[in-house]
């Protein structure tokens, strides 16, 4: 029997190991696709600021216009850094109060059901680039980044004791 559990832990651990290095790719494709999703749709917003402008003054924004100019370039700008992996836990923590308020404002319906139906918040256009944000900002933006190279090149920063 306790052969049996060592060579189980013993699997466990070389699964692990070996589904690990799936990590930074993995990262790497969210950035990438949820990145460029972001960039489009941000430029998108700038090409039809009017439109834009008139959908957040309905949603009553405060200043509808100067709001959507910065909804639009902070998702342009946001989503490109993204993808590169730049700044990207910044980017990520800027996306994801995008997002959360975008769920508030325009969709406030699928917001308030996040427990009474699950169903109805997932499927809101918000939710696949707030996880994508939560995912990068929670677990960085792996080794296939430009922020990794970074590092790598300039040293990390230390921080200070008192």
């Amino acid at each position: 029997m306790i052969k049996l559990w060592h060579f189980a832990c013993t699997l466990h651990a070389r699964f692990v190991a070996l589904v690990s290095y799936l990590q930074s790719p993995f990262l790497l494709v969210v950035r990438l696709y949820w990145g460029w999703q972001l960039a489009q749709n941000g430029w998108g917003k700038l090409h039809n600021l009017d439109n834009v402008t008139q959908f957040f003054g309905s949603l009553n924004l405060p200043a509808p216009h100067a709001t959507a100019v910065f909804v639009a370039s902070f998702e342009l700008v946001g989503g490109i850094l993204l993808a590169i992996g730049l700044l990207s836990r910044i980017a990520a923590i800027g996306i994801a109060i995008d997002m959360f308020t975008a769920y508030a404002t325009a969709d406030s319906e699928a917001f308030h059901a996040f427990l009474s139906d699950p169903g109805k918040f997932y499927v809101a256009d918000p939710y696949t680039f707030l996880f994508a944000g939560l995912l990068i900002l929670i677990f960085g933006p792996g080794k296939i980044s430009l922020d990794t190279l970074l590092e790598h090149r300039l040293g990390q920063p230390r921080l200070q004791k008192s």
